[in-house]
Parts: structure tokens; sequence; C-alpha cells
């Protein structure tokens, strides 16, 4: 396999499913809080410590206990069901789509990898990331917008934490 796919790739990738199947919700629109809100969806429950190394985990955790903890995570009420099922079909249907990204990338030979074609398969799994993110946005959204205020207050919290050590404060605006 080629380094550059070892090294930079193939980490990413597990992100970018995780991402796929979620991180959309990220506040600020840089493309790092975008990486650590693709992890979200992979460990949503806040009362569940995040490893540092989770992001580039070879087992990636299964989508549907990424739906399961996310939906508990937000108190997803039942009057809530169906819009909470279309984020979930998004997140799955992200997921898939890298997944099948992955299964590609795993069928090519890496000794006839070139650093062009590296690049090309970084790219295809980033424009699946932006891709992902859009409709999970979009979707997530109806269902953020419906909630009421307390529960918007929660939503906002669970992803304001992801990624920081247990016990570590918010970085503050200045």
């Amino acid at each position: 396999m080629s380094s550059f796919f070892v090294r930079f790739v193939q980490p990413r990738a597990t992100a970018i499913v995780a991402l796929a199947a979620a991180a959309a919700l990220a506040g600020p629109a840089t493309l790092a809080y975008a990486d650590s809100a693709a992890t979200l969806m992979a460990q949503a429950a806040p009362a569940v410590p995040v490893s540092p190394a989770s992001p580039t985990s070879d087992k990636p955790e299964n989508v549907e206990t990424r739906i399961s903890n996310l939906k508990a995570s937000l108190k997803i009420a039942p009057d809530q069901e169906k819009k909470w099922n279309a984020v979930a079909t998004v997140m799955r249907e992200n997921a898939g789509k890298m997944e099948k990204l992955m299964t590609e990338k795993r069928g090519q030979a890496p000794g006839e990898m070139t650093a062009v074609d590296d690049l090309v398969t970084y790219q295809k799994f980033s424009q699946a990331h932006v891709d992902g993110l859009k409709k999970l946005t979009a979707s997530f959204k109806v269902l953020y917008d419906a909630m009421p205020t307390p529960q918007k207050k929660n939503a906002d919290m669970v992803f304001q934490s992801f990624g920081r050590e247990p016990g570590k404060p918010a970085a503050t605006k200045s």
C-alpha cells in the first residue's frame, strides 16, 4: 500500500466514515472542526469518554450503534421520530457510500498506485465527506429547528463537547 494512503487516507477514511454518518452537525465551518465532528456520530454519547485513537481505529463503530447513541444523547422524543428517522437514513446512506469507497480502495493493488492515484483517492473520500455533510446538515436542521429550546441546548452541548478530554472546558470565544 502506498505510504500516502497508509499515513493519510486510511486513518482519515475511518473518520470520514463517521463523518459521512453524521458529522455535519458541527458549528463552525472549518475543516478541522468538521473532521472532529466527523467522529462525533461515531461516539455521540457524552457519557462515554472519547478515545483520542478512535478516529483512526481499524474497527469503526457500527452505524446502527452510532445512530442509537446519538438518538439517546439528543433525547429524541416520540413526536420527533419522523424527523429523526430522516437523519438516521442519511447517516446510513453516508456510511454505505464511504464503505463502498473503502471497498474500492482495498481492491486496488497498492504497488501499482502512483502519487496521483493516491491524491485522486483522497479527493474521492473528501468529496464524499463534503457531500455527506451537506445532506446530513440539511436533514439535521429540520430536526433541530423542531426541538424545544432545552433540547437544542442539549444538542449544542453534545456537539460542543465532542472530542474534548473529559473534564476539559470548551474554548471560549474572544
